[in-house]
Order: C-alpha cells, then structure tokens, then sequence
C-alpha cells in the first residue's frame, strides 16, 4: 500500500497530466480527488473531522490530504459533531468553504440541531445577505456489514428541512463531479456517500471531469452542459416500466432492469443524483413513456423519500399509469444485525416481485 506521501504526490501528479483518456478509479479515489482538487483550486476550502487527517478518515476517503495541504488545511477534530458543524458553520460565514465529514450516518444525529436549525435557516433569517458555502460528507446505508448507528440511511431527514441542498452518487463520475458541484455552491449541501459503493471501479475520464471545472470561474459561472445537480438521468432505457432509484439503490435497480429483459421486458432506470434539488422532468418523461415505476431505496418506506417520489409521480403523471406506482424499501424497522441485512434491503427478487405486481396485461 502506497504510504500517505506517496499518495498526495501520485494525484498532484495526476493533476498535470492533459489527455491521459479514461482510467479505471475507485468511488472512493474520486472522492479524494475531487476534495484535492477543489483545495487546489481554492485556499479556502478546509476539510476537518474526526480521524481524517492523520488516518485519512474511517474508509480513507482523506487519505493523503493532510500531507499535500498540510494541518491547518485538513485537521482531526475531537469526537462533537455539534461541534464540528458549529464550526464550520462560523467558517462559512466568514467567507471558507468547509468540508466536514461525519464518520457514519447515525453519528450525524448529535449535528442534527446544528443542521436543521442553523445551518438551513442562516441565509432565510439573514434575508439573504449571508450565505453557507459548506458540505456535509455523510457515509450512510448498508451494504457493508455493520452494526446498529453504522448503517442508517438518514437522508429524509436533511430533505424534509428547507434549506439544504442533498446529494447522493451512485456512480464514480457523480462522486467526482457531485462533489465539486457541492464544494462550489453558496448553499450548505448534505453530501450522502453511499458506503458499499466505496469500493467500486469504473473506467471514467478524471482530466477532462478536471477540465470542465476549470473553465469555471467563481467570477463568471456559466451554466455547464453537463451539470448533476439537480438533474437526474436516465442510466438505462425502457419501454415497459420505470425503476427510479438514488445512491445505494441504483446498482440493484440495474441489476433488475437486466433480469426483466431476459424475461421479455423493457425496463429503464433512472438515477435521481439529486434529492434536493429534485428533477420532476426526467421522471415525468419516463413515466409517461412506460406508464408504470416502482421506486426503490434503501431507506424504510413509511415518510420517506421513496414517499414523496411516489406522490409526485402520481400527481402528475395518474392519467397515464397502467398501474400504481409501487415501492421497494428497507423495512419499518432498526437496521438489523449484519447477518440479516440482505433480508432488509431492496434485493433484485423484491424489484421483480413489484413489477409483475404492475397489472400487465400478459
């Protein structure tokens, strides 16, 4: 394993390099990436948290980041979450762009009265004239493993508290360039990482990702063509039915797509990226398209985002549903113990169940 100098000097390396065409990258190295390059491009963005200077965070996420930009740029904290988003909410204000993480999901709750009534409300109480350019890493979800406080997908909590931007990638190339967007807004953004897509590899571009943020001045930001925030994407085309799907529940979502056409139907799938801001379009396209969808997410179903999808599919797209619209969700319950979470989360034979629920006609 390369040692923490070795790793801060390959991507400054990386970062001179023009053209070298895709690579194959790990989710977790475009999220070290992305932070590494928004702090060269900006003295003012800091990264602070617990565990992730000196050990380069829980799943490594900042590695390397302390010994290119040094102490006073990416700094342990003691163990206060409120703490940690007190402060950096007072960075913010006073013209820094912190990065903070919480080191797993449920660790963000002691941060929530931070979040919810500070950290949203400080632009609309100050009738605008401060803004928060400030990002919350939150590692959240399943998939992994772990025990109870490690594994909760938190993420209707920050988008049912007006003022928060949440975003939440579920491929290499949206970690990478969601997080640039988040570090670049004037708006606090709750970035969810899902933590078993930590470890996942695809072959993405990272200088020309690099290059589209760099012809993006902070004086005068165009609009990019291929800005994520905000605005969801269709990952996979179909005709039959809808799956819409965010984060973690993305790649179960494609694997069902792909064992519904080897059974003679066309499902497509689209990636929200975005809870907050939330693209109504894409989804209102689709749906009208395919006349049916199922929503899937991690999260339990009852008040949940996977909630507010199906009320906005159904308010604006009932004339053309075949079927209602269906949810695939984690359980009413606690996450359970790691031996039991394949139970509780939205497995490929719950996607296909929900679909062939979907009133077709054969």
């Amino acid at each position: 394993m390369s040692t923490v100098a070795e790793a801060a000097a390959a991507r400054a390396g990386a970062n001179t390099q023009e053209g070298v065409g895709p690579e194959t990258v790990t989710f977790a190295k475009a999220l070290t990436t992305a932070m590494a390059d928004a702090m060269r491009a900006d003295d003012a963005v800091v990264v602070f948290g617990e565990d992730v200077a000196k050990l380069g965070g829980v799943f490594r996420i900042t590695d390397g980041l302390m010994a290119e930009f040094g102490e006073k740029r990416c700094f342990d904290t003691p163990l206060a979450e409120s703490g940690i988003v007190g402060m950096a909410l007072g960075m913010a204000m006073n013209g820094m762009r912190p990065i903070v993480e919480m080191q797993f999901d449920a660790f963000a709750y002691p941060a929530f009265e931070q979040i919810a009534s500070h950290v949203a409300k400080m632009h609309n109480r100050t009738r605008g004239r401060v803004r928060l350019p400030m990002v919350i890493r939150v590692p959240y979800a399943g998939g992994i493993g772990g025990v109870e406080h490690h594994c909760d997908s938190s993420e209707a909590y920050y988008a049912h508290t007006p003022g928060l931007k949440v975003f939440t990638p579920a491929t290499v190339a949206d970690a990478y360039r969601l997080l640039r967007e988040a570090i670049a807004s004037d708006d606090p953004v709750v970035f969810m990482e899902p933590k078993k897509l930590y470890w996942s590899k695809e072959a993405v571009d990272l200088a020309a990702l690099r290059r589209d943020f760099e012809t993006v001045s902070d004086a005068n930001r165009p609009e990019r063509a291929n800005k994520a925030e905000g605005r969801a994407v269709v990952v996979r085309p179909g005709t039959d039915a809808t799956l819409i799907a965010y984060g973690p529940a993305v790649p179960p979502a494609l694997a069902a797509a792909d064992a519904a056409a080897a059974e003679g139907r066309s499902v497509e799938v689209i990636d929200l990226r975005t809870i907050v801001p939330f693209d109504d379009e894409t989804l209102v396209a689709s749906v009208r398209k395919t006349g049916r969808a199922v929503v899937v997410a991690e999260a339990q179903s009852f008040a949940s985002v996977a909630s507010e999808i199906v009320a906005r599919v159904q308010e604006r797209c009932f004339h053309s549903l075949a079927a209602p619209v269906r949810r695939v969700a984690g359980f009413d319950i606690p996450f359970p113990p790691p031996k039991l979470e394949h139970w509780y989360l939205p497995s490929v034979d719950r996607i296909l169940d929900a679909l062939d629920d979907l009133q077709w006609e054969d």
